[in-house]
């Protein structure tokens, strides 16, 4: 009989890449019963052989945090899952619960949370710091009470190992399968590209003062955290230059990045990204694309030490432009770059490598 498992999630999308795409997906096609909790109002589904349950969509962050999570829970125990693996900070306290009743329950943690608080515009610099401190006691609370601990970088990882052994370190690396690196620089569009989430934090105004020094435009695939930010964007010189896309699928988003001659990364120096693997880094360089990203030392490791890209001070416009500029002039460079980044991940940095990790993972624990 299958290994009934159950993942829960209150505030990430049912097509959520590593969630769903990714571990869901992985553990179906190796034969367990999966099922995943949701709440986006999009009712309930089967799909790639996983069983989607939906809670319906909460009507604002607060109603999310305590009848969301309520409901995600009471729909996860229904389960009667072998093995629980949830995803959201919020749900620590119900998955604690699961934990009481003798569930085998997997702590997923995508971001450093007390680190990630520090860069939320919406709290003053002392909150941040009280939320933060108060935000790490809870969370070692409980992570020492759950069965498992996996975690996405290495930092969340010696993190989270000093206070629970049992644990893995599964990378949000690309799937090989999904990029087409295969387009010649020299057949790209005049187009440099900038994928994910658009906020002051990630750089976009940096960027668009950069991109005014740069003959080139830029494909900015994302949506704004706030629609006062995107009006402040739009009001720049640069943004005549600009193919803005809004969300895309993973085809269009691969699509965009193939026809594309550099990616940029260039994030602020905030703990969380500092210590972050720089997912969208690791998709162009499964597209075979060169890269601009911020000069962290965890990013030059990648982006320096397999020589496939520069990596610039994040508030010097003049560096980045610089960067992008000479991407774009010598095709040489920017093709061997490319060639390197996409061998480095067909080596080391893929999901095909971590999915084997996870599965591995989940027979200890049966």
């Amino acid at each position: 009989m299958a290994v009934k498992v159950c993942h829960f999630t209150s505030a990430h999308p049912r097509n959520d890449i590593r969630i769903f795409i990714k571990e869901c997906r992985s553990l179906a096609a190796a034969g367990f019963d999966v099922s995943l909790v949701v709440a986006d109002g999009k009712g309930d589904e089967r799909k790639s052989d996983v069983n989607i349950l939906d809670v319906g969509k909460s009507r604002d962050r607060i109603s999310r945090m305590t009848i969301t999570v309520w409901s995600v829970y009471k729909r996860a125990l229904a389960v009667d899952a072998d093995i629980y693996h949830f995803h959201d900070p919020e749900l620590i306290f119900v998955a604690w619960l699961l934990i009481i009743k003798n569930k085998k329950v997997i702590y997923d943690v995508h971001e450093d949370l007390p680190r990630q608080l520090h860069g939320k515009h919406y709290l003053g610099k002392f909150s941040a710091s009280v939320i933060s401190f108060f935000a790490e006691l809870l969370e070692d609370f409980f992570a020492k009470r759950f069965t498992a601990i996996i975690t996405v970088t290495p930092f969340i990882f010696e993190r989270f190992q000093k206070l629970k052994p049992v644990g893995e370190m599964i990378c949000n690396f690309p799937k090989l399968e999904e990029f087409n690196p295969d387009s010649a620089v020299s057949v790209k569009q005049n187009e440099i590209c900038y994928v994910g989430s658009i906020t002051e934090e990630r750089g976009i105004a940096e960027l668009l003062k950069a991109l005014e020094k740069i003959d080139t435009r830029l494909n900015l695939v994302g949506t704004f955290s706030t629609e006062e930010l995107r009006g402040r964007m739009t009001k720049m010189p640069a943004w005549e230059k600009v193919n803005e896309t809004g969300v895309l699928g993973r085809n269009e988003v691969a699509k965009i990045i193939a026809q594309s001659k550099v990616g940029l990364s260039v994030l602020r120096k905030l703990p969380n990204y500092v210590n972050a693997y720089p997912i969208k880094i690791f998709e162009y360089m499964a597209a075979g694309i060169p890269v601009v990203a911020s000069d962290f030392p965890l990013w030059k490791e990648i982006v320096e030490g397999n020589n496939c890209g520069i990596c610039v001070p994040e508030d010097d416009i003049n560096a980045i432009a610089d960067a992008v500029t000479k991407l774009l002039k010598d095709e040489s460079l920017a093709k061997q770059m490319g060639e390197n980044g996409k061998k480095a991940v067909t080596e080391k940095y893929n999901w095909e490598a971590e999915s084997k990790k996870l599965l591995a993972f989940y027979e200890k624990l049966k």
